[in-house]
Formats: structure tokens, sequence, C-alpha cells
């Protein structure tokens, strides 16, 4: 029996260790949007409901997704709020908060959300929705400054927000610390685990911290790619020497993967980069190297040559064999696509190996507004009502529903409008600190008491406290608020007499349905306007209606005059954002023309709506004359157009646009004549004869015609959407200098508006879809225009073709993008460019060329962010052409013997500094 009993125990005890053992760690919150009941997952984390009061809860079903906790979401109305998870944190503790979005097509409409996700007053990410069945995730490291820290969704673009869900994980001690923390947040943008056995992730509980860790086998669009060939994964089952629990867990640096050729090179795209960053690399030699073999490496960053000046050793560095070394940057500044290399030095045996990568961009705080605790005082005297519970700053990123705030970067609280919002006690003495306070709305409540000193509120203008159950006299201290316009205090229990600076003033005063109140005497002669019943309110109504009246009287405009004569609706007036004086249209004779041309000898092209011809002025000029073929009503109106738009609007990289004609029915543009043709024609055309344009001249004319565009869409007021952007409209002049034509179709944006309602025009293979099916033009068609004419640079391919594709592909969009997601940029470069080109540059311009085709305008770059990508490609290629042509040292044949960590001399010109005393690179 009593071994029974003792073997009973053991048992028991056992079972309570284990049990123990999978307890998770201090700090952890892990909500379950929407859902009903807590629940343990299979990595031993505890869930709960979120449990919130407001939102709707929905359950929805995912094709091989069976974890419980996405099952549901929580989705709320795509309104003006905000909408809040309040959590509650220890003060001076760093965390790790993840949120996670799982459409799921919940709302049956097939419309994919955008939202934003804000941490306090900081807005942290803009959450976009392209496939149903994909989980979003967002990760922030934060220190807690505060007991609580909020999580908010707003502004929906498209669809609701909603959430699937919220975590939040606690660190230990100094991990993850900065000297800008009190400043910035960090946001998780690539956890790397090199050479994972599987494509599961590593977290809890073989990291204690739940971080997850991404294995590097990822099938994932534009995730690490550009694998070097020679590149293995290795592993050991020998414990790993971490020093701390906060470093990568054991399991992750027990894998890595070593460039067997003498390289590791990786490609990564960086989520929301370009920016200021934190980036640590971890090693770990894991592999036997013999007496007489070393291990000597170093980083290469495109654009960072004094990276690449320092030696990593990682057995030296790290002071023996399976313990972890992890050099890295607190402060460097790293673009959106980050190219990497590791590439062992001329006197190593082995090549590199790395085990693990973190990157993380500092993502800058916002103090919030001035009220914030203000108003937070108000709030805590209302902690049960609904009205109470938004959560977050009071002002940014959007305010809560009943307060207004000014425009101010650290904004104050203009309005308080809490009508009818069942408010019971005094008037909340806080309301007197609202220092940039407006107007002030308490009416129809039930408050009590007197009415407080608002003095203090210096900019007050109008104040509601009608139908309350206020008492006491009306203050005199009313009379020292100095904007004070409108003053409602009728049907409460007040009583006195009027202060007499009150009646004085010029000021709406109702004071009716106060038996206890009395006007008293008034003197002065100053204008005022004072309501003793609620009679007068109509008057004042009808008297502020018919000022307004006449106030908008004589304020008509004249509408405008275009340089052939015609009226001109007011709102596509085009003019330059320059204060130079809009110059009038050149009229030349229809003789002039004549002469010019030859009578129309040469013709050299043909555009939307003319025919073009070769002209040469008396002077020598030479010119390009294009004929509207067509003196229909709609091509008398795109030559109106065309001739209003070129005449107020000079760039060099758009075409010259040089007069008009027009002569017994006939109309003409003239323009400078360009020698070199069109890009069309150099690409697949008749004027490549087999010879064709390398790639850093196509990245130039990228870069020329993407500046004329920027022109229009930035320069310009209102905009101009030229709506036909193809490779035959970008011309070359002598020097092969782009130049950007044709502007038969182009569009003027309405100033402040999304979009400008058109039919469609444009050419096939060209035209943006979302425009196709809306009709609703925006600068983002253009855009799609320009990403096809991209990857027609990249391929020599044209846009649409029976032939090049492949079965059952037409269109260079579809095409290009299934090999660019699968890795296989190889399979879609011009052949004729041969091997002159930096495989770098050519992939930053077919990522960027795939992000401008994406099938909804607001996922697209601006033309803005796209001319930067361009410019950046064109430094790596000529960067890259200087090692081609043997003009550059190679570093890793060069090295010196050393051991320094991956930053000892990195230069100060490499960061993007936060704090230039403190932006210096460090081994943890």
């Amino acid at each position: 029996m009593e071994n029974r009993l003792l073997l009973f125990s053991l048992v028991l005890a056992l079972l309570l260790l284990m049990d123990s053992s999978s307890a998770q760690a201090p700090g952890f919150v892990s909500l379950d949007c929407g859902g009903k009941e807590g629940f343990r997952d299979e990595l031993g984390l505890e869930w709960s409901p979120d449990s919130l009061n407001y939102g709707e809860s929905t359950n929805i079903s995912v094709a091989n997704e069976t974890r419980t906790q996405y099952m549901t979401l929580r989705h709320f109305p795509a309104d003006s709020r905000k909408y809040c998870y309040t959590l509650t944190v220890a003060s001076r503790t760093r965390y790790l908060i993840r949120a996670t979005f799982l459409y799921g097509n919940f709302d049956n409409n097939n419309v994919y959300p955008k939202f934003d996700i804000s941490i306090g007053a900081t807005h942290w990410s803009t959450i976009v929705i392209s496939d149903a069945s994909t989980i979003e995730m967002r990760e922030l490291i934060f220190l807690a400054l505060s007991p609580t820290i909020s999580v908010c969704l707003s502004n929906a673009t498209t669809g609701q927000p909603f959430i699937s869900t919220l975590e939040l994980r606690q660190f230990n001690g100094s991990i993850y610390y900065t000297d800008f923390e009190a400043q910035f947040y960090l946001s998780v943008s690539a956890r790397i685990n090199f050479g994972a056995d599987s494509e599961a992730p590593v977290r809890y509980p073989d990291d204690p911290f739940d971080r997850i860790w991404e294995s590097d086998s990822v099938k994932r669009a534009n995730y690490l790619v550009d694998v070097a060939v020679g590149t293995e994964k290795v592993s050991t089952r020998m414990p790993i020497d971490v020093n701390r629990d906060d470093r990568p867990p054991v399991k992750v640096m027990q894998t890595a993967v070593v460039g067997r050729n003498g390289s590791l090179t990786y490609r990564l795209n960086l989520d929301g980069f370009p920016g200021t960053g934190w980036a640590f690399t971890y090693f770990a030699e894991i592999e036997d190297l013999a007496p007489d073999e070393s291990r000597k490496f170093r980083l290469v960053l495109p654009g960072n040559p004094e990276l690449s000046k320092a030696i990593v050793n990682i057995e030296e560095n790290a002071q023996g064999k399976y313990r972890l070394y992890e050099p890295g940057f607190t402060n460097i500044s790293l673009p959106f696509v980050l190219s990497f290399r590791f590439g062992k030095t001329s006197d190593s045996s082995r090549g590199p190996l790395v085990n693990a990568m973190e990157i993380n961009k500092y993502l800058e705080k916002n103090d919030g507004s001035l009220d914030g605790d203000i108003i937070a005082n108000v709030v805590s005297g209302y902690s049960s009502a609904d009205w109470a519970q938004e959560g977050g700053d009071p002002c940014l990123p959007v305010p809560w529903s009943w307060v207004r705030c000014n425009s101010d970067p650290q904004p104050r609280v203009v309005s308080i409008l809490l009508s009818k919002r069942n408010l019971t006690g005094a008037i909340p003495s806080s309301l007197t600190k609202l220092s940039g306070l407006v107007e002030l709305w308490l009416d129809w409540n039930s408050l009590t008491g007197p009415i407080p000193d608002l003095s203090g509120c210096v900019d007050l203008r109008i104040i509601h406290l009608e139908n309350n159950q206020l008492t006491g006299p009306l203050p005199s201290s009313l009379m020292n608020v100095p904007n004070l316009k409108e003053l409602y205090v009728q049907n409460n229990l007040l009583s006195g007499t009027v202060p007499r600076g009150l009646l004085n003033r010029n000021l709406v005063l109702d004071y009716s349905g106060n038996i206890n109140l009395h006007k008293g005497s008034k003197s002065g002669s100053r204008v005022n306007i004072v309501i003793g019943s609620s009679v007068g309110a109509a008057g004042l109504l009808i008297a502020t209606i018919v000022s307004c009246i006449f106030m908008r009287k004589g304020n008509k405009r004249q509408p405008e005059k275009d340089q052939l004569g015609n009226t001109l609706p007011l709102q596509i007036v085009a003019s330059s954002k320059s204060n130079a004086p809009t110059e009038a249209a050149h009229c030349f004779s229809f003789s002039e023309i004549e002469d010019a041309t030859r009578k129309f000898e040469k013709k050299i092209g043909s555009g939307g709506f003319g025919v073009v011809y070769y002209g040469k002025m008396k002077d020598g000029k030479e010119i390009a004359v294009k004929v509207l073929t067509s003196n229909s009503y709609q091509g008398k109106r795109e030559f109106s157009n065309e001739v209003i738009l070129l005449s107020r609007i000079h760039h060099r990289n758009l075409v010259q646009f040089l007069g008009y004609c027009q002569d017994d029915g006939r109309s003409m543009v003239i323009y400078e004549f360009m020698h070199n043709g069109t890009l069309k024609e150099h690409l697949y055309g008749p004027l490549t004869h087999g010879r064709s344009i390398n790639w850093i001249k196509r990245l130039e004319i990228a870069e020329d015609a993407a500046k004329g565009i920027e022109y229009l869409h930035t320069g310009c007021v209102p905009a101009i959407i030229h709506r036909d952007l193809k490779t035959s409209n970008i011309l070359l002049d002598k020097q092969m200098n782009a130049k950007v034509s044709d502007f038969g179709l182009s569009k003027l944006a309405v100033d402040g508006a999304s979009h400008v309602s058109s039919i469609v025009r444009g050419t096939v293979g060209y035209l943006d879809p979302e425009y196709y099916i809306s009709q609703q033009l925006t600068d983002k068609s253009d855009v799609y225009s320009f990403g096809v004419i991209l990857l027609e640079l990249i391929s020599g391919q044209e846009a649409i073709s029976n032939e090049s594709f492949g079965v059952n592909c037409r269109n260079i969009v579809q095409w290009a993008k299934m090999h660019i997601e699968s890795g296989d940029i190889q399979g879609i470069i011009d052949p004729s460019l041969g091997s002159e080109y930096d495989i770098q540059s050519m992939w930053k311009i077919a990522e960027k060329a795939l992000m401008c085709v994406q099938p909804h305008g607001f996922m697209r770059p601006s033309i803005s962010e796209v001319l930067k990508e361009i410019q950046d490609a064109i430094s790596m290629e000529r960067e890259g052409a200087m090692v081609r042509d043997g003009h550059s040292d190679d570093t890793s044949r060069n090295s010196a013997h050393s051991s320094l960590v991956l930053g000892d001399l990195a230069g100060a010109d490499n960061f993007l500094s936060l704090d230039e005393s403190v932006a210096q690179p460090s081994a943890r």
C-alpha cells in the first residue's frame, strides 16, 4: 500500500511539474477577437475572448486554417470613429505587441478592406488586405511608459476595419534596449531563421517570449530570393550558448546556411522601409573546422561600401564554438529592397555561415494631444458610459466622436460635444482647463450644481448648457471670457440677476426658462441680442439666413476663355505651381505649316486622333505637325484640350509644344521634332536593327519619363492625368533623352477629389483595370500604365502578344508577375541585354513594376516613389558597371587580417541619424 501511495505521489508530482513547465510566461495576453470563450492552443498558450461591448463578432472559415483563434474576428463600422483595445502593462517594461488580420470574406462582399491601425496617438501601419485567405501580421516592440497601451482601428478606405487576434508578450531586462526608445517604437520588419528544417516558424515554447522566427524556406513572393549557388543548410544537436534567454532561442541557432562556393546572397523586402532601422545578425559556429581551416567573411551591402571592411570570424569573435556572436547596428539606413551578400575573404578556407537575422524599423512616437490628461479626467467620472469607452488619444490619429481638435502637430481640443449623453452631477471641473476650447456643448443632460469659472478658456466662443438642472447664479466670471459670442443657459434652475457686463456685450444670450433668473438693468449702446424667451431664436435664424444671402451676392466669377477663344469651365483651367505667367499658344498660319511640311510630304507617325508629319521652318527649326483627322465634335474637343494643356505646361521631359493652326476646318498641333522616334521602335520596332539600347540607358529613359509624369501629377494645379501612357508616347531626342508626348486624352483632376469620372480611354495592355471597371480615373491609372512600360523595358516584349507569353497568356503583366513572384527574374530579362546589367538594379525595377500594376489603385505607389526607385537602380547600375569594367576594388580579395565586428568601421554617412551622438553600430 505504501509503495502504491509513493508511486501515486511521484506520478502526481510529475504531472504537476509537466503542467507548470507548460505554463506561459508572465505578462502574456492573447486575445481571440470575436471569440466567445477561453482555450489553450497547441503551443500551450492561453487565449481569452476580447469581450468588447462594441463592434460585431463573426465566424469565418478559411481552407487549411484550423487554429481556433482564426475561426472568429471582430469588425467595426466604416465610420469616422476609431475603435480601441486598451491593455494593461507594467510601466518601464518592454513588450512585443502583435496584431493579426484574416479577412476570410467575413462580410460576403469580396471587397478587400484597407484601414489604419494605431498604437496610442501614433499611426502604426495601414492594413491592406489583398487575399482573403492570407494572414496579415504586424508586430511592434515598445517600452511601456504608462499603465495602459491602446491599439486602435480607424480610417477605413475600403471595407470595414477588423481584427483577428491581439497579443502582448512581456520581455525581461534590457532586451531590445536602444538609446531612442523614449521617442521611437521598433516596428518588426524581418525575423529570419536560416537553415530551418521546415517551413514552420520557431516560436513559443522554444522562444520563451513567443517571437516568431520565420523559416528561410517559406515560399513567399519576394521573401529571401536570389540565393547564391552553393548555399547549403547545416544543423547540429549540440546546445548553443546564447548567453541569456533574451537572445535567439537555441533551436534557431542550431541551424544555419553556409556558402560552399564562397558566397551567401539574398534579397529581402523590408516592410515599412526605406527608413532608419535596427539590424542584427546572429552567428554561431556549428561546423567542425580542422586546425588548419578558417571561416572569415564580410557583409557587403550595395551602396554601403564602408560596411564591407569589417571581417567576421565567428569562432574567434564568439570566443569558442557553439557560442552566440551578434554584431549589428542600432541605427542604420536601409532600403525597401535589401540586397546583401556574405563573401569569404581570400585567406579563408570555408565559406560564410549565418544562423539568424532581425531587422526592425524605427517608428517615431507621436506625443499626442496637449489636452489628453485633461480629457482623461473628464472621462474618469463616467467610466461606465458608452461614450467614454473609445480609448486611445482623444485627438490622434483621429478624434473621438464627441471631441473636435485643431490641426496643430500636437493638437488641442477645440470642441466638446456631449449633448444628450445622460451626464449627471456637476459640470466636470477639468473642462475649465481646456485653454484652446472654442465650443462647449453640454445641453440636454441632467447636470446639477453651479456653472464653473470658464475664464481660463480664452478662446471659448459658444457655450450650450441649456436643458439641465444647473443652480446658482449666472457667474460674472463669464464676462472674462473675451471671445464669447453665444451663451445658452435656458431651462435650468439658475437664480439671481444676469450680470450687466453680459447684457452690454455683443452676445447671443438665452436665459429663458429660469424662473428665478432676472434681467436686471442694462446700460451702454453696444449692439447685443438678448433672448428672454424661445421666440427670439426663430428671428435670429431668419436674420442669419438673410445676411448669408446678401453676403454671397456679387461673388460670381466670369468664365475664362482658352487660347482659341473657346469658353472653358472654371475647373479645367490648369496652371503651373510656379509664379511664371501663362504663355499664350502661338497660332501658325496654314501657309507656314504647308511650306514647312512641303505640303505634308513626309508622314512620320499617327496618334490617337491624328496623323503626324515632319516639317522644317524657314529658320531651320524642325517640327512635328499633328493633323486632326476628324472634324467631329469629339475630335475638336480633344484638340482644344491638348492645346489648352500644352500652352500652360513646360517641362524638359515633356515634348515641347510650339503652337497650333486652325484654317478652313483643319486643326493642327505643332511640336518640337524628336529625332530618335519612339521608345517602342527602339525596344521591338524597326529601329532595333539587331542592336538594342542597354540597361542603363533604359533606366535613364524611365527616369526621364517618370519626371515628366511626376510634373503632370504634382507640378500642375489641378493635376493632369495623361490617360494614355505607352512606349509609343515616349519620344527620344538626338541625345536619347526621353520626353512624354500626346496629351489628346489627358484629363485634369478636380482639386481635392479622389478621382475623376470619365469615359474610359486608353490603349489595351496599358489600361488600368480598376479604371476600366469603375470609370473613375486617378493618377494611379497613369502609374499602372507606367508599370507596364517598366516591364517592357526589362523584357523587350510588347504589352500584348499572342506568341511571346505562352499558352493562355497574352498580357505582359500576367506573364511577368508569374516569373517575378517565383524568383525567376531571368525568365523575363531581354536576352539582347546579355550580362551587361546589375541583377540587383533589375530586381529593384521588377518589384516596383509589380507594385505599379497592382489591381487596386490604393495599393500602387505614387509616380514620385517610382522615380526614387528608378534613381536608386541607376546608382546601383553605375556602381555595378564600374565593378564589371574593373574600376572598383574587390574588398573581399584585399581584406586585412582582422577580427572587427560588423560595424566598427561604418561611416557616418550611412546613417539617417536619430541622434548623431549615439548613431554608432554595436555588437551586443
